[in-house]
């Protein structure tokens, strides 16, 4: 295919773009080459971040995994970043969150450009677990759901509402922002029952043990009965907080990615019954991400190609 081959909008049959994601224990860089079908990873690296460093550091993390690749400044960049973050402006509202509290009002898309040997424009943001959703939306299935709803699991839960690939942010059944995390259960956030650091403080507090989910995952797996109470409590308590937004935004999939979906054989069944129990619509599609870490490499790219497209496209 020529350099200058390109499909019915327009577009490069083959865009490449650099993705940097970063999660609440690492950054991720790759060259990603998308189509309007299609998407892989050419090219990554990863590096290990503690989000509670200051700023300058977590700025230097962020960038460390695309000095490692090629052709850092030959294409545009596009950063996977978790809310609360202006991403317009690409400036940091942390705060209250347990991590990136250095962030708050810098100006995170100025300090990567820099560190990057980059124009400040040719970095966008978007929200990490809305990367995620395109990606599993785009890439990680057979069909396309019209109404897809995709949330992450790891450090927090991460959320994005889709319309037929569009990402809704505001509006009938859908929460402000787009984001679950927020929402209430049992009179507190949602993220003090379904996180890594809440299922490893109830795992100890029943156990007196401190364990990672991984280990607690794996002895549920055993059968061993605190660890498997400790996962039902968590997912149940997620599938009841979800399943009215669910209901009312009519969602036709619910797609479970992040870290602890490795684990979905002993956490499926508690969602299921916390979302019968709260109401989904019965003909909603419950199913694990098949991309993994790739979903918001590959959605981010996706989101910056369709950017980049003709208006009238």
């Amino acid at each position: 295919m020529s350099d200058d081959a390109r499909d019915a909008a327009g577009m490069p049959e083959v865009s490449p773009y650099g993705v940097i994601e970063v999660g609440g224990s690492h950054a991720t860089a790759a060259t990603v080459e998308v189509t309007a079908s299609s998407a892989r990873v050419v090219e990554s690296a990863t590096r290990a971040l503690d989000p509670a460093l200051p700023a300058d550091e977590l700025l230097d993390t962020f960038v460390a995994p695309a000095r490692r690749l090629g052709g850092t400044s030959s294409v545009r960049w596009v950063v996977a970043m978790p809310g609360p973050f202006d991403y317009e402006r690409g400036v940091g509202i942390f705060g209250d969150v347990a991590k990136f509290d250095a962030l708050r009002g810098v100006d995170v898309r100025e300090g990567m450009a820099a560190r990057l040997g980059l124009a400040p424009e040719r970095i966008s943001f978007v929200n990490d677990a809305a990367a995620y959703a395109l990606g599993e939306w785009a890439f990680g299935a057979d069909t396309r759901a019209d109404r897809q709803v995709c949330v992450t699991l790891g450090t927090g839960v991460g959320s994005a509402f889709l319309d037929r690939g569009r990402i809704v942010t505001a509006g009938e059944g859908v929460p402000p922002d787009g984001w679950v995390y927020p929402l209430e259960f049992d009179g507190r956030p949602l993220e003090d029952t379904i996180s890594t650091r809440a299922i490893v403080a109830e795992n100890t507090r029943r156990t007196g043990r401190v364990c990672t989910v991984k280990e607690i995952a794996s002895e549920a797996a055993k059968g061993q009965e605190d660890a498997a109470a400790v996962l039902d409590r968590a997912m149940h308590a997620l599938g009841l907080a979800l399943a009215p937004w669910l209901a009312s935004f009519g969602a036709d999939r619910l797609t479970v990615g992040g870290s602890m979906v490795r684990s979905w054989p002993v956490l499926v069944g508690a969602l299921h019954d916390g979302l019968t129990q709260g109401g989904a619509p019965d003909r909603l599609e419950v199913v694990p991400s098949r991309l993994l870490d790739a979903a918001p490499l590959l959605g981010a790219a996706h989101w910056l190609r369709a950017r980049d497209l003709p208006a009238s496209s």
